[in-house]
């Protein structure tokens, strides 16, 4: 993989959900990095300086949800876009981070691809 390539970080603690999200972010030509849980994400975000964006569930197991890992990555790296999405919950806007995106589930292809290329342009 080459550094300079834009990626997307996909966590997910659900297999089929983030096989299907990692799928439909690779169709679109984006290199796609997985995760199951919030402390695999940062260690990942160490170590991958070209993720431009995190698609990360709310609710998951771990030290950190899907929120707090947003609030984590925008504090980190404030130019990483975020997108957090949940079936089972619906965040009011002031709990999500600045320039953090929600998208509830099940959620459709278009408007997944269409957040992931707003806030990648």
């Amino acid at each position: 993989m080459e550094v300079s390539s834009p990626a997307i970080l996909v966590v997910e603690d659900e297999p089929m959900l983030r096989m299907t999200a990692v799928d439909l972010i690779e169709s679109a030509g984006f290199i796609a990095i997985e995760a199951a849980n919030a402390d695999k994400a940062l260690a990942l975000l160490d170590q991958h300086q070209n993720v431009q964006l995190v698609f990360t569930d709310i609710q998951m197991p771990g030290s950190l949800d899907g929120l707090a890992l947003a609030a984590h990555v925008r504090k980190t790296n404030p130019s990483v876009g975020i997108i957090v999405t949940s079936g089972l919950i619906s965040p009011e806007p002031e709990a999500l981070p600045e320039r953090t995106a929600f998208l509830p589930k099940p959620y459709h292809e278009h408007h997944v691809m269409g957040l992931i290329r707003s806030m990648i342009a």
